[in-house]
């Protein structure tokens, strides 16, 4: 009984209307994989540089804070993702301007995908409705193949 509760739950939300455009954003991902792998590994690149920087430039006044390269690391971490707790900061004039720059690094990483995925989504969008205005007597409405290939 409670399965068909569930059912009757799915049903009202009507979740069929949203799969064309879940699949669309699926259809970028996928298209877009190679720049969303670079960008993962330019912030996996600018953390470590930024860990790096950091226990160098902080370690020494503050052994408490930066003891290793791996506590700069979650630092640095907590910087790009721009969350910065507020219970490690740096001291030095050295550290405020790595810590600085790294928060401004952030705030562009975390736009890089996002404006990825929205382009290739505007593009996908784009080129269905060229594709609906030329070729809609031509092409199958279900699944946008010509004609001539069903046959």
């Amino acid at each position: 009984m409670r399965i068909l509760r569930l059912f009757r739950f799915l049903r009202v939300l009507k979740l069929n209307r949203y799969t064309h455009s879940v699949d669309l954003i699926f259809q970028v991902i996928s298209e877009k994989k190679n720049e969303l792998y670079m960008t993962c590994f330019l912030t996996i690149m600018i953390l470590v540089i930024a860990s790096f920087l950091m226990f160098y430039a902080e370690g020494h006044h503050q052994p408490e804070a930066f003891p290793n390269i791996l506590a700069a690391f979650w630092w640095a971490v907590a910087t790009l993702t721009t969350v910065g707790y507020g219970d490690v900061y740096p001291i030095t004039g050295l550290g405020k301007f790595i810590s600085g720059m790294i928060a401004i690094i952030g705030i562009g990483l975390v736009a890089l995908p996002t404006g990825l995925i929205s382009a290739g989504f505007m593009e996908k969008i784009h080129k269905e409705k060229k594709q609906n205005k030329t070729g809609s007597k031509h092409t199958c409405p279900h699944c946008g193949k010509d004609f001539h290939e069903h046959s």
